[in-house]
Order: C-alpha cells, then structure tokens, then sequence
C-alpha cells in the first residue's frame, strides 16, 4: 500500500526494438530485418511489420527469409547498442515516476501516487503512447494492480486491469501469460487448462504435485496474492565536480590550486566505488561565459590526487584565461575498476613512474601514438612481434627463441652470391664486406596460412655473420628460388 492507495504497475513492451532503433538512426522502406549469426547461419534477429506481412519470423535463416521476399532489407544486429537504448528509455521514463525497472525488451514502472500528476492513469497511458509512437517506437502497454498482471496484459492483449479486479481483466488470457516455461505451458494445455481463470479454478494440490511451486507462484503473483518487488537500476555514479568563484582568476599557480581541490573531492568519491580515472576533463569557464577545455588521458586509471595533478601542469599552461576563470568543472568522463592494491617500493613503483612519463609525453604527442612491443606466437622473424598502445596494455614475459635473434630488422636486401654457403667477401650498402665468421645455417618455412608476399620464394636458411669490418649481419638464402639477403643486424 501506498498512503492507502493500492498498488498500481505499468508494463512496456518494444516488441520491435532492435528495428525500431535502427530505422530510428536510418529509415528504410518496405520490409526490413536485422540479423545475426547463430548456429553457423545468418538468421532474423528482428523485423518490422511489413516483413511480418511476408510471412518472415525472428529466428528464420536469411537465405529462405529472401525466398520469399527478395526486396528484404536487411542489417546486422547490435544487442549492446539495443541494451544502451533501452536504458536510455529508462531514464526516459522516470519522468513518469521515481520507479522504473528493466524487464526484458520492456520497462516496467511502479506508478503508485503518480497517476494523478497526468490527469490520472488513463492520461498517463494516452501520454507513455504518445510519445512513445511519435519517436517511433512500436509499445503495448498494461496496466494492473502486480506486476505480473501489468506484464501479462502488455504481451497477450494490452488494456487496463481495474483496481481490485485482477481475475476479471486477466481471466481470458493463455495460460502463457504468467511468464511460465514452454514446457509447462503445453502440458496444462493437454489437460484442457487453457486460460487463466480455467487455471484459477483448478484444485491448487494436484498442480503442485505435477508442476512443483512455480506454477502457483507465478499465477498468486499476477493476482496478487503473493507480493514481487520492482527494483529499478540505479543510475550511473556520476563523476564531475566544480567549483564557483567569488572572485575571477587568471593565473597558473590559482588555477592549479583549485584543480587540486577538484581532484581531492573526485579522487574520494573514485576510492568510494573502487575505479579509477582513464580520461579527466577539466573545464575553466572565463567570465566572459566562455570555456576553456583541457583533456588529460592518463596511461592508466588513477585515483591519486598527488600523481594526477602534476600532470595536469603542461595542459593549463596553455590555457588562455581571459579577462579572468570564475569557474572550475572537473569531471571523469572515462572510469576503470582499480582494486586496492598493496603499497610498496619495488616493482610497482617503477611501473607507477613509467605510467606518469608516459602519460606526460602523451600530452605532447598523443597517448595514442606512444606503443610498446608484445611478444607474438609466431617463428617468422618480422612477425615475432606486435605494436600495441602503452596506456592500454602491460608488458609481457618474453621468451627468446633458442637461436638469437639481430637488434635491427629491416626489409631484406638482396646481395650478389651464389651456392648454398655464404661468400667470403660481398657488396652490401656502397661497402665491401669481407666475411670472418659465419654460423649456421637455421632453417626457417613460411607459414602456409598466412599469404606473406615476402615468405613466396619459399624456405630460407639464415645464417649469422661476423665481419672482419666488424660489423654482425642476418644473411639467409632462399634455395628454392636460389638468391642471398641481408635482414638484421646484431648489436
């Protein structure tokens, strides 16, 4: 109860949203589906009604769904983008009340005690309609004193159950509405138990003995004889801060001072929810009601305020101040979790130092441009390796193959030599190079499922040279397609 009102729910239900959503973002005309890849085959995640008119259905194989419509339209199918739309459209639909929950490809909202700012329930339904119609979403909507009623009337019928009087608006519907399994539902329909109220009046004892508990659960709580809360998601955390001036600012050292207080307020509430800082953007709103962005992204997600604002320090250098900064704003616009971690000197203190140098000289390059080598699974010399972003990986053990490996790699360069041993003496970069040591030779084959247009003259037999010049080259010979190339160069 509710200050003496009965409880009233209100179900949501998108029967379309995947479509709906695309063809929100670019319209199409005739029948249209998204699809995605199940079970080896492309099949039909979603349609709108003009392919339902063909005779297509969710879960049919594309390739028959175009048999029988050739002018289908389709697009490939993005559940995350569908599951942010319809937390999107929860946020919405608190507008409508303080309660409102995810349930399925639906919302469902507790209206108790709000019905009457929108001239009650039925000017409240005429307006979740509306407005929802004209952003061009396909809705059918219940309305009961559970939620278990309100979801049963939104998926088999829609309408709007009076108060008290559950039985009378869900007696007619299937059996299916009480959320049941497809199992169950079939074996009450054997036994001529069709609808609700055919299932009501049933002996309780026999169902649960043949079906169990969740039968009779499921049918008290869209009655209301057994009570089911609605917990609605909470929103996000949010990470932005600021700080108004009674006084106009303009330089450096005042500008820094009072981004350290920002950060100290958002670096507690990050510690509170256990994350850490990827991206901070500070903004100096300049009394001319003008804004200064800075954006620092940090190598990796901090929570300190005393490592972070030193960091800061090159971007408001460059901030032009005005005729004065009455205004701070900082917010975290990208977290990452950032368990508490044990504190030390060794190792992770090294790594912490190199995490600040690269994220200072990612402010003057570009965080983005600054990489590291990883170690890749491969035995092709130039293929031993991968270049990855530094901020967005950690290094990882190396392993060295068991024959060394040059410090200089470079695109081979063919040499004038013949026969299968190296020469005694070659041309190579305008010099004359005469051969002192040579050892080898270690077989190396293409890898045949990788089409490598450097690997197509076959197998190569590298060797290592020592030069009475004094330099240490990476020959190999390609003996089926007989030629000599120098690859690397040892320290």
């Amino acid at each position: 109860m509710f200050d003496g009102a009965a409880r009233r729910v209100v179900s949501l239900w998108f029967p379309g949203l995947a479509s709906d959503r695309a063809l929100r973002a670019r319209a199409a005309l005739g029948p249209f589906a998204l699809t995605i890849h199940q079970h080896n085959t492309n099949r039909i995640h979603c349609l709108n009604a003009a392919a339902e008119r063909f005779g297509l259905h969710v879960g049919m194989a594309v390739s028959d769904a175009r048999a029988f419509c050739p002018d289908l339209q389709s697009r490939t199918a993005d559940p995350m983008a569908d599951r942010r739309f319809l937390t999107g459209l929860r946020r919405w639909a608190t507008r409508y009340c303080p309660w409102v929950g995810l349930e399925g490809n639906g919302l469902v909202l507790d209206i108790t005690g709000s019905a009457h700012l929108f001239g009650g329930e039925s000017g409240l339904i005429d307006s979740l309609r509306h407005r929802l119609t004209r952003a061009g979403l396909t809705v059918q909507i219940g309305l009961g004193d559970t939620r278990g009623g309100a979801w049963a009337l939104a998926h088999y019928g829609g309408g709007m159950a009076q108060p008290g009087q559950p039985l009378a608006a869900l007696g007619p519907l299937p059996v299916a509405a009480l959320r049941l399994e497809a199992e169950t539902v079939t074996a009450l329909q054997r036994l001529g138990l069709r609808t609700i109220a055919q299932l009501e009046a049933t002996a309780r004892a026999p169902l649960a003995r043949r079906f169990g508990p969740e039968l009779l659960r499921r049918l008290d709580q869209a009655l209301g004889r057994e009570p089911e809360q609605i917990s609605p998601d909470p929103d996000p955390p949010h990470y932005g801060v600021r700080i108004s001036l009674p006084d106009p600012i303009g330089l450096e050292a005042d500008v820094t001072a009072g981004t350290a207080r920002l950060l100290e307020r958002r670096c507690s509430k990050l510690a509170g929810h256990g994350t850490g800082a990827r991206v901070l953007e500070l903004t100096l709103r300049r009394v001319d009601q003008q804004a200064e962005r800075v954006e620092l992204r940090l190598a990796r997600a901090m929570r300190d305020p005393a490592r972070i604002l030193p960091l800061f320090a090159r971007c408001i250098g460059t901030v032009d101040s005005g005729f004065g900064i009455d205004q701070l704003r900082l917010e975290a616009t990208q977290v990452e979790p950032l368990p508490t971690e044990q504190i030390g000197t060794g190792d992770a203190a090294r790594a912490d130092r190199l995490d600040d140098l690269i994220t200072r000289i990612g402010t003057r390059i570009g965080i983005d441009n600054i990489r590291r080598f990883h170690p890749a699974d491969s035995h092709i010399p130039e293929h031993g390796f991968t270049l990855v972003p530094a901020a967005c990986s950690r290094p990882k053990p190396f392993s060295p193959p068991a024959h060394p490996r040059p410090l200089i790699l470079f695109p081979p360069e063919p040499i004038t030599a013949t026969g299968p041993h190296p020469p005694q003496r070659f041309r190579w970069r305008r010099m004359q190079v005469d051969i002192l040591r040579a050892t080898g030779p270690e077989r190396i084959a293409p890898e045949w499922w990788r089409d490598d247009p450097n690997w197509r003259s076959g197998i190569r037999d590298y060797w290592r040279i020592e030069t009475m010049q004094g330099r240490r080259l990476w020959l190999f010979h390609t003996p089926q397609n007989p030629g000599w190339f120098v690859q690397g160069e040892f320290a």
